[in-house]
């Protein structure tokens, strides 16, 4: 797959690219927490950018699969360099919540997509390849590498420099690795205005039953994302060890990056619908146990544990994307899943954080079993929707294999 002609122009820039999704989140919480000293606070200024994100990515989406993604990804690096020097400026001269909250909604509308960009340049050069299922595995081990790094970085430069220093890092590597993502145009798919088939380029990726179905699904994963960011913070404070907040969150990421690995390494025989409805039973089961953790080894051992059970799912979820949504729709596909999980982890930092304030840890990770037990209800009741429309096709069972199914 690393072999595809010119793979690694778009993956190395893409990585620094990814920084964004990985470090705004945490970065936010540990300054607004510095400056105002609420962890509440903190969650609403980051559930406002989760949620502007949310919103306007599968815009992003839509856009780039329309005129193209460099066109989209060029002046929205440039806002989210501005829009983030802002709302620094703006927490440590000591601005008012709604002042914070006005800063954070650009800051939020304006991350780069590139997750989702290099998702669709992947199904562009393999399209019909059983390597694709390979590539929907890499982009999910690179993804949490990622919340490996990204995490651990912004919270040893949040304790170890300063408040700030996490969102200025996070903010360059966006406007640096976005900039050199958008100048290889020899990789960008063709867009909506290249496209000679007209009827195919106004389909709408929201409008196919199952990726309402995905979004939903990957929403409950985006709170665990942010109910582990919000309660680890607090758990390491109130243990008097601040700085292993990092650590317990790399635990974790690691354990979703090691599962991601194992996902691409397995020819799969299980159905990929099947496959996520078991992968997502166990995550949520991990997670219903993450409350009672009271030392910081049995956390980490949860976490790794909880990281383990979300790579299936995430893999599963966006290799289904290609068998669900037709080309000229798959970034806007991917928008929407990746906004899900954005919106996902806003609702969980805001909730996280106001029964962190008021309760403890022990409160704030409870959100992760409540919202992927209901993701996890709504996946067992809709699962019929995440069947491929009904005609012949080939579709990939895993690496290195593909077989040949008509849907009755």
């Amino acid at each position: 797959m690393l072999r595809t002609p010119g793979a690694w122009t778009f993956l190395l820039p893409g990585f620094a690219a990814r920084q964004p999704f990985a470090m705004l989140t945490i970065g936010i919480v540990l300054l607004v927490q510095h400056t105002t000293g609420s962890y509440g606070s903190a969650g609403v200024v980051s559930a406002a950018t989760g949620v502007a994100m949310a919103l306007f990515a599968p815009q992003s989406g839509k856009l780039a699969d329309r005129y193209g993604q460099r066109a989209v990804l060029v002046p929205g690096v440039l806002l989210h360099a501005a829009a983030v020097s802002v709302l620094v400026t703006l927490a440590l001269a000591g601005a008012p919540l709604w002042a914070l909250v006005v800063a954070a909604v650009p800051t939020g509308a304006s991350v780069p997509q590139v997750g989702p960009m290099v998702r669709s340049r992947w199904a562009a050069k393999l399209q019909g390849s059983p390597l694709l299922a390979t590539a929907a595995a890499f982009e999910s081990v690179t993804d949490e590498f990622t919340f490996v790094v990204g995490p651990v970085l912004a919270t040893a430069l949040c304790t170890g420099v300063h408040p700030a220093a996490g969102l200025i890092a996070e903010a360059t590597l966006t406007l640096a690795g976005g900039l050199l993502f958008a100048a290889q145009r020899r990789t960008q798919p063709p867009h909506g205005r290249l496209e000679r088939h007209a009827a195919e380029e106004h389909v709408s990726a929201l409008s196919v039953p199952g990726v309402r179905v995905l979004a939903v699904a990957l929403l409950g994963i985006g709170t665990v994302f942010g109910g582990m960011q919000v309660s680890l913070t607090a758990f390491t404070e109130e243990i008097g060890n601040p700085g292993a907040n990092g650590l317990l969150y790399g635990v974790f990421a690691a354990g979703n990056m090691l599962a991601g690995i194992a996902c691409g390494a397995i020819a799969w025989k299980i159905a990929p619908r099947r496959r996520l409805l078991i992968g997502y039973t166990a995550l949520t089961v991990a997670a219903a146990f993450l409350w009672s953790a009271h030392s910081m080894v049995l956390l980490g051992g949860l976490g790794l544990l909880v990281g383990l059970c979300i790579a299936p799912s995430l893999i599963t979820g966006y290799t289904l994307v290609e068998t669900l949504v037709p080309a000229s729709a798959r970034t806007e596909a991917f928008t929407w899943l990746t906004g899900a999980v954005a919106l996902g982890q806003a609702a969980a930092v805001s909730v996280a954080g106001r029964l962190t304030d008021a309760y403890g840890s022990t409160a704030g990770f409870l959100v992760p079993l409540g919202g992927t037990a209901l993701a996890l209800i709504t996946l067992l009741a809709l699962r019929s929707r995440l069947s491929p429309p009904a005609q012949g096709r080939t579709v990939a069972r895993g690496v290195g294999h593909r077989v040949s199914v008509t849907v009755d």
